[in-house]
Formats: structure tokens, C-alpha cells, sequence
């Protein structure tokens, strides 16, 4: 079976090197002496030594790149896991300026389908609009296009007659006070704008403003509809309001994890047709001849960067890298759900792992993401500092109003589920949690990870904004502007038990919680 596809996909251009490439990093003596000691340490052993800043907070940059062709507005890109990054939470990390990256504990239809729903998302020009036909019941249309809570994935439907001609829009709105038994002829509002198909964005914006109409469909000579323009994006392209990590077709960007071998391809498969932006191969130990080949095998058929993942050393870096990578994720076993490093020995502590990597990246000009073990919004100042180009979160993620799952109320306060992809029940449920820790037989699992809750913390942008707020800040205490910057010239000191201890809130019970700083005692239930 051959899986050939050629397909260009947002800035991915395989072969060109748009990565900004930086000196050697500064020689970061603490981690060093880590590596020559065989010693691991971790964000809680070290913190960033402050330097002379010049310039202003607000002249800061913080992009970079997750792979050598995928830029990134805010180096924060969303775990692949099943209680964290889904096309809601894929949707709003992209228009925040990150990269979701949806996760594969579904089939592969599934997992394209939330792909799709990302880059339908924000389509300066939605070239296949979803459309439903005038005879569908409001029930009918929720059950097709609502997520796990009814919300629809679309705010705006074209309204087709029997012989698909275009009769007019059906909005959210009226999802909110019609009858579910009702037809979408009953609700749809009369076609008060529409356009000829090719008319141009600038004169559509200029419709759009006379109107006030949230879409405007296009259509052809026979009244059948060839795209729709919406209103907001329209808005954002010509006025330049442009935070959002976008392709250069005005899409979302978002990414996918894979597994190895059939699985990769296999979902390749899908994920081509929908053009995914970049993939992450997903497993917990990516330092293996499965997952070489894997990479060979894509580099060959697909015009595509892949990332490869998980490992915690510099000499599986070059292996990697050698195979075809175009990133590189580190982290074996901190994450807060893991359980790897107790349950099977191994491991490496997250800063050492990220600054041997890093070294050996930065010889192959490959952009490495921290993958676990960061609690506090410096942890990611940290990361960056120690060499990563950007960091995954999950933990940091998890509990948030886009986030899979039901809110669960416990002890008078909100909580959502959490659960590592090594757990019981994440492997129970799914081959690929089975597969991602090399494991077959269902009835004979090791879990490397555990079940949990974590307090609910509403919309992403709100933790979005502390965490870009707090990396902000401590590039300015660092004196470093860009994140290459950082990276660098960040410097560490060793901070011992006593500097811990002075470093968090100290002689004090605290009475309400800080947006960025929940304290240990009230992330825990009780």
C-alpha cells in the first residue's frame, strides 16, 4: 500500500528553512555542571538571574516556532490529551496566537473531522460552507453540528431548498428560542445580502458594514452556494487585527497526533484531506526504531514538518533530526499525571532534559517544545531559558471551560477531569493510550499515569493572559526581548531549599486565591 500525497499546508514548505537561527546559547554553567554530575534538576532547583533591560515591556516579542516551518505568535501549544485539546480548545489557543494539537484517542474519521472544524474556523473565505436543507429540524442539525454540550460549531448556515438553491441564513440565535421539533425553513431569516461568486473581499466588507450582517454567502448563476464570507473574519483581515496563528490561506493552525507505522498513515490519510498543519507522533518513548521509520516513511510520502516525541537526551536528538524531524519534544515523566518515572525507573528532570536537547537542536537548527512538569507561569520562563523554543501544557490547560468534559461539582467548588494518557482508564478505553506506552494486551495493562480532577478555570484567554503576562515579565526582569533572546542569554542561579521557601508566599494564610498562583493547599481537594 503506498500512502503518496502531495499537499502544501499553511507556511509548511518542506526544504525551505524559515527558522531564525541564533548564535550557539550562552555556556548556562548550572546546567553544565548538571550534566557533567549526572545530576537532574528541575524548575523548582534553579531561577533566572535578572539583567539590564533595554527596552520597554510592550516592545517585546514573543513569537517562535514549534517546528522548523510552524510559527507560533505565543510559544504555547496545547497537549495532546483527551481531557485537554479538542477543535474548542484547538480553536481558541489558535486565535490567542498558539497551536492546539488534537489528540488521537479517537478514530481517525473523528480526528480529521476536529481538524477540519479548526481550519473551517476562521476562513477569511470558507470555500465549502456547511449548508442544511430547509426540511432539517432544529434537533436534527444540533445532533449533526453540536459538541458534547449542544454548542454548535458553526454561528452562521446557509439554507438550501430541495433542488439546493440557496433560500436563506439560519443563525445561533434562533437555535436559542426555536422549538426543537421546528423546521430550518420555519426559522430562516429571508436572504437580506448575498454575492455573485468572486466578488472581492474588499467589496464584500464594504456590504457587510452597510448591512450588518453577521455572513454573506456566494453564490453562482444557478443560486447554489460556492463559499460564504463572515463578517468577523472579513473584519480582522482588512483592518490587520491579526493576533491569531493563522496559514497564509487566513486558516487556523492546527496540529494532530499520530502514533507509528499503520496508525501514522493511516491517519495521515485523514488528516491530508483537511490539511492539518503539522503532526506530533505521540508516544513515551520516541528514541526507537519504530518511530524512525515512521518519519522516514512520512518525509517521503507527505509534504508535511513532523514532530517527534517524547524524549529527555541529546544523542536521541541527532537520531531524530537524521530520520527527518522538524521538531523535537522533550519531556519523559514530569508531567503531574505521569507516573513513568516511579513506575518504570526512568526518566530524566524536565530542565536538564530541555537544555541537553536544546544543544544538540541547536546544531541541526531544530526547534525543540517542553513537554510537562511546569506548575507556575515562570516555569515556562524557565523552560524557554534553558533552551526550549516553546512549551506544551496540560496540567496549566486542564480545567478550562474549552477542555473536554462535564463540570463536577465537588465540595462547594467547580472541577473537571484530568487524566494522564497512561492512565487505567485512558488505556482501557483506547488502543492508541495502549499503544503510546507499547502495550497490547488490554487485560494485562501497567498504567504510567493517573486519574484526577483539577479546579475549573473558565475561558482560556483568561489563563492564557496570566501565562503570556507572566513570561512577558520575566523576559524584562531577564533584559531579553525575543524569545531567541532568552534563550541565549538567560542565565541560572541554584536556588536552595531555603530560597524555595522565600520564593512562594511565606507567613501568610491566604484568603483568595491569585489568578496565576493557586497555592498547593487549594489545588488539591480536600
Amino acid at each position: 500500500m503506498e500512502h503518496t500525497s502531495a499537499f502544501n499546508i499553511g507556511e509548511t514548505i518542506v526544504g525551505t528553512k524559515t527558522y531564525d537561527y541564533k548564535p550557539k546559547m550562552k555556556l548556562k554553567q548550572i546546567l553544565e555542571e548538571s550534566l557533567k554530575s549526572k545530576t537532574s534538576i528541575s524548575f523548582d532547583d534553579i531561577t533566572v538571574v535578572p539583567d539590564y533591560a533595554y527596552f520597554k515591556l510592550n516592545e517585546i516579542d514573543m513569537s517562535t516556532y514549534f517546528s522548523r516551518n510552524i510559527k507560533l505568535k505565543i510559544p504555547l501549544v496545547s497537549a495532546a490529551m483527551d481531557t485537554v485539546t479538542e477543535s474548542a480548545l484547538a480553536i481558541e489557543l489558535a486565535k490567542l496566537g498558539g497551536l492546539g494539537v488534537i489528540h488521537r484517542n479517537m478514530t481517525p474519521d473523528k480526528q480529521a473531522s476536529q481538524v477540519a472544524e479548526v481550519k473551517r474556523c476562521l476562513n477569511v473565505l470558507i470555500e465549502n460552507p456547511v449548508c442544511i436543507y430547509a426540511t432539517e429540524t432544529i434537533a436534527q442539525i444540533i445532533e449533526t453540528y453540536g459538541g458534547e454540550n449542544g454548542e454548535l460549531s458553526f454561528h452562521s448556515f446557509p439554507v438550501l431548498d430541495e433542488g439546493s438553491k440557496l433560500i436563506g441564513m439560519l443563525g445561533e440565535d434562533s437555535f436559542k428560542i426555536g422549538d426543537p421539533s421546528q423546521t430550518a425553513e420555519e426559522l430562516t431569516i429571508p436572504l437580506m445580502i448575498s454575492a455573485k461568486e468572486g466578488t472581492s473581499i474588499e467589496d464584500i466588507y464594504q456590504d457587510m458594514k452597510i448591512g450588518v450582517v453577521r455572513a454573506i454567502p456566494l453564490v453562482d448563476e444557478n443560486r447554489e452556494v460556492k463559499g460564504m464570507y463572515v463578517f468577523s473574519d472579513v473584519r480582522r483581515k482588512i483592518e490587520g487585527d491579526e493576533i491569531c496563528n493563522i496559514d497564509n490561506k487566513g486558516h487556523l493552525k492546527v496540529g494532530a497526533a499520530i502514533g507509528v507505522l499503520d496508525d501514522a498513515y493511516n491517519r495521515l490519510e485523514k488528516l491530508a484531506a483537511v490539511n492539518v498543519d503539522v503532526v506530533v507522533i505521540d508516544t513515551a518513548h520516541a528514541d526507537s526504531a519504530d518511530v524512525l521509520e515512521t518519519i522516514n516513511q512520512i518525509k517521503k510520502d507527505y509534504n508535511i514538518d513532523v514532530v517527534a516525541g517524547n524524549i529527555s537526551n541529546g544523542k536521541a536528538v541527532k537520531r531524530l533530526v537524521d530520520a527527518g524531524a522538524d521538531g523535537i519534544k522533550v519531556g519523559q515523566g514530569p508531567g503531574s499525571i505521569c507516573t513513568t518515572r516511579v513506575v518504570a525507573g526512568i526518566g530524566r528532570a524536565q530542565v536538564t532534559a530541555i537544555y541537553d536537547c536544546a544543544k544538540m537542536a541547536e546544531d541541526y537548527k531544530i526547534p525543540i517544545c517542553a513537554d510537562g512538569g511546569l506548575r507556575y507561569p515562570g516555569d515556562i520562563t524557565k523552560a524557554i531559558a534553558a533552551g526550549a523554543n516553546s512549551v506544551m501544557l496540560g496540567s496549566m490547560f486542564a480545567g478550562l471551560e474549552e477542555t473536554p468534559g462535564e463540570i463536577i461539582y465537588y465540595q462547594g467548588r467547580k472541577w473537571k477531569s484530568y487524566r494522564g494518557m497512561g492512565s487505567l482508564g485512558a488505556m482501557q478505553e483506547s488502543q492508541s493510550s495502549r499503544e503510546r506506552y507499547g502495550q497490547e494486551n488490554p487485560s494485562k495493562l501497567v498504567p504510567e499515569g493517573v486519574e484526577g480532577i483539577q479546579p475549573y478555570k473558565g475561558p482560556l484567554n483568561e489563563t492564557v493572559g496570566q501565562l503570556v503576562g507572566g513570561l512577558k515579565a520575566g523576559m524584562g526582569y531577564a533584559g531579553t526581548k525575543t524569545i531567541d533572546e532568552l534563550r541565549q542569554k538567560g542565565d541560572f542561579d541554584r536556588v536552595t531549599d531555603a530560597a524555595r521557601e522565600e520564593s512562594h508566599p511565606h507567613d501568610i494564610f491566604i484568603t483568595k486565591e491569585a489568578p496565576n498562583y493557586p497555592g498547593k493547599e487549594q489545588n488539591e481537594p480536600r
